[in-house]
């Protein structure tokens, strides 16, 4: 395949590049780095997060969605944008529950790490903490919903090694929107698939089920008898 050379500009810097290359991965290859939480290089972009906004000639753009093209201008690091970026992963933070120190993702979670990039301490919106019911349905995998930042990427890039279905889904709209997990498929997974799909979630959404989980819920120690029963009845703990 012929690849079309063409010239852009990012920041002032003139950069070479081919056409229809994604614009995200040009800004990297060339030392310009465009925050993105639903975008997964090598895979078609999803365009959900928006975290990836930029400037394209006069108009803003999430950058994943724009393949380059002769002549086209592009600004990144100019402060109403930067702050345009910053009140989008704020944004994230206060439509969930992000409790980092006490998250098993946490040190390695792409929401956490670009809000550290961006500089966020505090957000500006009101935290909302909505309640989302947890899934203990499949066998390796626990769905902490409250931390679903909705980018799609486990719907779209996690499948079925054998019928190629999706795994992951998202049900409701709005505030009633939440992910959902195909039990059956889940329970198909490799160990492999199983850490990929948890590197996957940006968030600590899909968590993989460890020594906590050696006993299924409902009959774990004191599941079956309150530890209140068990010192009455003088049972050792």
């Amino acid at each position: 395949m012929i690849h079309t050379q063409i010239q852009i500009q990012i920041d002032g810097k003139n950069i070479n590049a081919r056409k229809g290359d994604n614009l995200v991965d040009v800004a990297l290859d060339n030392g310009i780095y465009i925050p993105t939480l639903c975008y997964v290089r090598g895979q078609p972009c999803l365009g959900t997060c928006r975290v990836c906004a930029v400037q394209v000639g006069t108009a803003t753009a999430a950058a994943c969605t724009v393949p380059v093209a002769h002549g086209m201008v592009v600004t990144v690091n100019e402060p109403e944008l930067a702050d345009q970026r910053k009140a989008l992963v704020e944004s994230l933070f206060a439509e969930g529950t992000h409790n980092c120190p006490s998250c098993e993702k946490s040190g390695r979670c792409d929401l956490q790490a670009v809000g550290y990039e961006v500089g966020m301490m505090v957000s500006r919106f009101e935290y909302r903490f909505t309640p989302r019911q947890k899934d203990y349905g499949s066998e390796h995998i626990l769905l902490e919903r409250d931390r679903c930042i909705f980018c799609q990427r486990c719907v779209e890039f996690v499948r079925d090694a054998g019928s190629g279905q999706k795994i992951f889904s998202i049900s409701g709209r709005g505030t009633t929107s939440r992910i959902e997990i195909n039990v059956e498929l889940a329970n198909k997974m490799s160990a492999a698939e199983v850490t990929r799909a948890v590197d996957l979630c940006p968030v600590g959404t899909i968590i993989e089920k460890r020594v906590g989980f050696n006993e299924p819920i409902g009959k774990r120690k004191f599941d079956i008898r309150s530890i209140r029963e068990r010192a009455l009845a003088g049972d050792p703990q």
